[in-house]
This record gives structure tokens, C-alpha cells and sequence, in this order.
């Protein structure tokens, strides 16, 4: 009896002490494949994007040296150097303009008196059919009044050299005319560089006197100043060339212009000794 009661105690005891465990629902996943993530770790958010480096600002750095900063800190002396150089470009580039429409003026008249003056009947009506101020007009008319006013002392001397210092007096001035200008673009060919070199010496020597006093001498405070005082040199540079070519080129279309022009006046000499001379009434 007390052995039974003893178990039937242990029995109580063991049905007390034992919790019942829920029962556990798995889901069936193949064999071999890793079970499924936890489900916070698959609602976690997604890293978020890098911001983007804000963009670079170009900055724009001012020259402080150049032609402003050369003319504000210039004294007279390259002030005027400057202005002269100016001057000289501006003439040039003037008269080479000026004189490569007066030349093509010259050689249209040319070609016009190739083809109105010689079918004329008479060298006056030839003059006739030329325009007013071209140059062949004027020789045409400068030939025929030597051989209508060869009278009085001028009988002395013959027809035949009358009419040629007349014919080659109206050539020369012609030739005069289409000249005019050259003579300053020799000029400042051959001078401009040698002003330009004058502002440059000027100008560094007041750079190297300036860095004395101020006892700096480091390739900082050297560049600038000198560097501005070597751009009278380029500027004298630059004046000089287009002076040389144009007056080069120049010359070479007044050769051209000017053979037609003798030409026309040989010719025409030709034409007046063959006409009939005017007979003049004697009292």
C-alpha cells in the first residue's frame, strides 16, 4: 500500500512539473536549400543612394597685367610711344585701303579705253567717251592741247618733242599721284619696330626701378611689369609688318598700272604726230 502511494506521488509530481510545449508549424523547403530569410531582414529598407558632388564652380581669374594695366600704370613718356603706334597702324591700314581702290579704279579705266578711246574717229571724241578724272582722259587731253596750241615761240621747238614732254609730263603725274602714301608706309616700316623697342626699354626701366625701391624681387613682382613693358615691342611689331607687305604689294600693282598707262601714252603719241595738223590763220 505505501509502495503504491509512493508512485501514485512521483506520477502527480512529474504530470506537474512538465510543461506542454505548443506544437511547431515548419514550412517545408526543399532538400539542400537554405531556409528563408527572417522576415525583418527582408523588410529592411534599401541603402540610399550617395548624394551627388555638387559641381564645380569655374572661377574666372582677372589678368592683372595687360594693355589696360599698361595704360593706367604708364607714364607719358609710353603713353605717347602708344599713341604714336596707333597712329601708324591706323595711317597704314588707311592708305593701303585707299590705294588698292584707286588702283583698281585705274586698271577699270584701262580696260575701258581699250575698248572706247581707239574706236573713236578723233582723239577728242576718244577723250570724250572716258570718264571725268581718270588718268587716261587726262593724258589724252594733256597730248591733244600740245598739238592744237604749238604756235608762237613754242613753233621753235618740234612737234615731235612737244608732244612727248607734254604726253610724258602727264605720265609722271599720273605716276606722282598713284605714289602718294607709299613713302609714309616705307616709313613706318622701318620705324615702327624701333619705336616699339623704345617703349620696352622705357617701360622695364621703370619695372627695375620700381622692384628696387620696393626691395621685392621675386619672379612674381618681375613678370608683370616687365612682361607689360615687352608689349610695346609686339605692338611695334605688329604695326610694322602689314606697313612692309602692303607697300610691297603696292609697288608691284602700281608697276603693272603704270606700264598700261605708258603704253597708252606711247600710243596715243603715235596717233597725234599722224593727224593732220590745224592751220592756223595768220594776220
Amino acid at each position: 500500500m505505501l509502495k503504491i502511494t509512493r508512485w501514485a506521488a512521483l506520477a502527480v509530481a512529474l504530470l506537474m512539473g512538465v510543461t506542454p510545449v505548443a506544437p511547431v508549424a515548419f514550412a517545408q523547403t526543399p532538400s539542400g536549400a537554405p531556409a528563408a530569410a527572417p522576415a525583418a531582414d527582408a523588410a529592411a529598407p534599401a541603402p540610399a543612394a550617395a548624394p551627388k558632388a555638387p559641381a564645380r564652380a569655374t572661377e574666372v581669374v582677372d589678368n592683372p597685367y595687360g594693355l589696360e594695366t599698361l595704360w593706367r600704370a604708364s607714364d607719358m613718356v609710353t603713353k605717347a610711344t602708344l599713341l604714336i603706334l596707333v597712329l601708324m597702324s591706323m595711317g597704314t591700314w588707311y592708305i593701303i585701303i585707299t590705294k588698292i581702290y584707286e588702283q583698281s579704279r585705274v586698271i577699270r579705266a584701262a580696260k575701258k579705253a581699250d575698248k572706247e578711246f581707239w574706236n573713236a574717229p578723233t582723239v577728242k571724241q576718244g577723250a570724250d567717251r572716258l570718264k571725268g578724272g581718270s588718268p587716261f582722259r587726262f593724258i589724252a587731253e594733256s597730248g591733244l592741247e600740245a598739238s592744237e596750241k604749238h604756235t608762237g615761240m613754242l613753233e621753235a621747238v618740234n612737234m615731235n618733242d612737244w608732244i612727248t614732254m607734254s604726253i610724258q609730263r602727264a605720265i609722271e603725274n599720273v605716276q606722282s599721284r598713284m605714289q602718294d602714301g607709299l613713302a609714309f608706309l616705307a616709313t613706318v616700316g622701318s620705324t615702327a619696330p624701333f619705336i616699339g623697342l623704345f617703349g620696352t626699354v622705357w617701360g622695364i626701366y621703370h619695372a627695375l626701378t620700381e622692384i628696387g625701391i620696393a626691395g621685392q624681387a621675386s619672379i612674381d613682382k618681375v613678370a608683370g611689369p616687365v612682361g607689360e613693358a615687352l608689349i610695346m615691342t609686339a605692338i611695334g611689331l605688329a604695326v610694322a609688318v602689314p606697313a612692309v607687305l602692303g607697300y610691297n604689294w603696292l609697288i608691284r600693282r602700281n608697276k603693272s598700272a603704270m606700264e598700261r598707262v605708258r603704253a597708252f601714252g606711247a600710243d596715243l603719241h603715235a596717233v597725234l604726230l599722224s593727224a593732220p595738223k590745224p592751220t592756223h590763220a595768220r594776220g
